[in-house]
């Protein structure tokens, strides 16, 4: 079940959200941080598993050009209680200019730490993004029991925009 505005406002009271966001119906807004991340590999293709290079950058704005792909981060550190999940989606409203916001959206629970975003201008213009502005809702759901093994996984604690860990997925000696 999704939660209402109501239950939004007990996670902030109880530390999961920070207080002072956009609280709607159903969701929280997040706002855009002034962390900037983007492929710079090093080879003339990405194999899935091998580490990736980036090039990273902290700017209170960052122009994304027509058909140019970056991460980004929110401002907000956010907490998942054990006993949900979440997950995030982009605004209607940026979306609408031609940006997409394709995190990988789901959160599971025991998750802390700040929402990496993956950003894709779809416009064919260029667009100047601003630290602070609302980019994207996170939205919470109650699961059924608490988690037994919450999240504890190599993306808990980021503070960035955070490349790609696909490599740790992967036994090193195969």
């Amino acid at each position: 079940m999704i939660l209402s505005d109501v239950d939004l406002k007990k996670l902030v009271e109880q530390g999961y959200l920070p207080p002072g966001l956009n609280i709607g119906p159903s969701s929280v807004d997040l706002t855009l941080s002034n962390s900037f991340s983007w492929l710079m590999p090093k080879e003339e293709k990405i194999i899935l598993g091998n580490e990736v290079s980036y090039q990273s950058i902290e700017s209170d704005t960052f122009t994304i050009q027509a058909n140019q792909f970056i991460l980004a981060s929110t401002e907000e550190f956010i907490r998942v209680p054990d006993d949900m999940a979440a997950y995030v989606e982009g605004r209607s409203s940026v979306g609408r200019l031609g940006l997409q916001v394709q995190n990988a959206s789901f959160i599971d629970g025991g998750f802390h730490g700040k929402i990496t975003l993956e950003l894709e201008n779809q416009s064919g213009y260029p667009i100047e993004l601003r630290a602070g502005i609302r980019i994207c809702q996170i939205v919470y759901f109650n699961m059924t029991t608490s988690a037994e093994s919450p999240y504890h996984g190599k993306y808990n604690n980021q503070d960035r925009a955070t490349p790609s860990r696909l490599d740790q997925d992967f036994d090193i000696q195969h």
